[in-house]
């Protein structure tokens, strides 16, 4: 008893903390659930299960702020989650070391991206060519480039998907630098997309038999609160100054997994 309330205290602080700065926290979930023991598999399928549940509180309370953009979460979202469910079934292709492996390291890349100055800036309208669309949002205006846009989402849904995290370390940067997305609106889109990804690289693993209810159920009610205090405190706060703290804290992670991967293998 007291293991699970400590696993979901942690699990709580990680879904306000990642919440605020639109990153969903699937990583840390998982690294939480991974050193508590569970196998990797179900930690996998657990952490999707839990960020989807916090995603779609925060993505209730970002949209009547009217901190969403419907048109751009559609378009990354789509690729986003079907690339995921490819993953979470294709997983079991990978030991869990190997997949912990992967994890830190997309950890250690995510915090690098969230590491980079971005600007918040609105697009000049531009005469769209094939690849390229403008999209407007309230008084905002976006340029995509499919071109870019395409590939970065696709790989980065079936990673996660594979290790059971969101993609939104990775998504909010894009939004960010390559489509001139505010900030404000970057981490009220990616509770959505980081929800559709939840749910389809869940799917892709409860395939597999990899779901416990037991578990996920009870530590979906501590991520529901957390989300929904995490997206007041968002849309108080400037999710910039926190971005250095949550790049530390995401290689302080990768550097656990690791441990942790290795510790498995009798290696350390």
């Amino acid at each position: 008893m007291s293991h699970l309330l400590i696993v979901s205290f942690l699990i709580f602080i990680a879904a306000i903390a990642m919440t605020m700065v639109g990153k969903g926290g699937g990583n840390f979930y998982v690294v939480i659930l991974a050193i508590a023991d569970i196998p990797m598999h179900q930690a996998a399928t657990t952490g999707q299960f839990i960020l989807f549940s916090a995603s779609i509180a925060a993505m209730v309370l970002f949209q009547k702020n009217k901190s969403v953009s419907w048109t751009l979460a559609i378009l990354i979202g789509s690729f986003t989650a079907l690339a995921a469910l490819g993953g979470g079934y294709f997983s079991h292709l990978f030991s869990g070391f190997i997949l912990k492996i992967i994890f830190a390291v997309m950890l250690l890349i995510a915090g690098m991206i969230m590491l980079i100055t971005v600007s918040e800036k609105q697009n000049s309208r531009v005469n769209s060519r094939l690849g390229i669309i403008n999209i407007k949002s309230g008084d905002e205006l976006y340029r995509v480039n499919l071109w870019i846009a395409l590939p970065v989402t696709i790989l980065t849904g079936f990673a996660s998907g594979m290790v059971g995290v969101s993609g939104g370390s990775f998504l909010l940067p894009l939004m960010v630098l390559a489509f001139g997305v505010s900030m404000h609106t970057a981490v009220g889109t990616a509770s959505v997309l980081i929800a559709t990804t939840a749910l389809m690289g869940f799917a892709g693993h409860a395939i597999q038999g990899d779901f416990n209810p037991s578990l996920a159920i009870p530590l979906a009610f501590v991520t529901i609160i957390g989300g929904i205090i995490g997206v007041k405190f968002a849309l108080k706060s400037k999710p910039k100054h926190l971005k250095r703290l949550f790049a530390y804290t995401n290689w302080i992670a990768a550097l656990f997994m690791i441990f942790n991967a290795f510790h498995a293998k009798g290696i350390i």
